[in-house]
Formats: structure tokens, C-alpha cells, sequence
């Protein structure tokens, strides 16, 4: 089995709890994982927690933009924190998007705080085949 190591990972997770939460001039990024699959394009987002209405999705030319929010939950005013680990604020992630994709008919599904996109490939991207004419009408010029 391969495992990939990100030596930086402690790190990052060290730096964010020292800077706090993410805001919306300074996001927190958040874990993907990008694959084809078939004729699709696709990127899946963790963001648990995040209620479906706090997600932002925009796409402008080939740029795709995705924003998400986790804002605490409200508690009653007898309850004393013990422990917060779960990182609160505003998440983002950005991605270049390949001329050959098609931005036009992207799909979004959020289930188990899971942002699945799905790109589907433009037809003039994919593979064809060219006709060849055999015959016709061949002239051939002397000089």
C-alpha cells in the first residue's frame, strides 16, 4: 500500500489554531480530492457540518470558487465548553478549470458533509473520429 506523508500537515493544523477561524478575507482551505471518472470530472470537498444553505459555488470563465461557512451551534447558557476541536468560520477553495471541461452543465450533491461536483468533459474535447474520402475527384496538373 502507498501512503502519501505531508510533513507540513501538524504544522498547518498548529497555524490555524493560532490564527483562529477563517474569515471571509482569509479563508481556511479545505480538504478535496479531485478524479476522472468516465466522461466526469470529479472534486469532493470535505466540509461536515456545514449546513447546505452555507455553501457558495461560483464559477466564473475557468475559475471554480467554493466558499462554505461553519457557524457555531447555539448552546444553552448553563453549558461550559470543555473541548473544541472542530474548526469554526469560513472555508474556500479555488480551481482552475481545463478549457475542456464543461462549466456550463457542472452538478452539485452535498450529502454526509461531502460537496460532490461533478464537470462533465465537453464533446469537443473528446475523442472522434475524422472520415477519410477515398477516390473523388483527383486532377493532376502538369507543368
Amino acid at each position: 500500500m502507498l501512503m502519501r506523508t505531508d510533513p507540513f500537515r501538524e504544522l498547518d493544523r498548529l497555524a490555524q489554531q493560532l490564527m483562529g477561524p477563517g474569515t471571509w478575507t482569509r479563508p481556511s482551505p479545505m480538504p478535496m480530492d479531485a478524479y476522472r471518472e468516465g466522461d466526469e470530472y470529479v472534486v469532493a470537498f470535505d466540509i461536515p457540518g456545514v449546513s447546505s444553505d452555507a455553501i457558495d459555488i461560483d464559477v466564473e470563465r475557468n475559475m471554480l470558487t467554493v466558499k462554505a461557512e461553519r457557524r457555531p451551534v447555539t448552546k444553552a447558557d448553563d453549558v461550559q465548553m470543555e473541548l473544541s476541536e472542530r474548526p469554526l468560520g469560513v472555508f474556500s477553495r479555488q480551481i482552475v478549470l481545463a478549457d475542456t471541461l464543461d462549466t456550463e452543465r457542472i452538478q452539485a450533491d452535498y450529502e454526509a458533509g461531502v460537496l460532490t461536483l461533478r464537470i462533465p468533459i465537453a464533446e469537443r474535447a473528446k475523442p472522434r473520429k475524422v472520415a477519410i474520402s477515398v477516390g473523388g475527384d483527383r486532377k493532376e496538373i502538369s507543368g
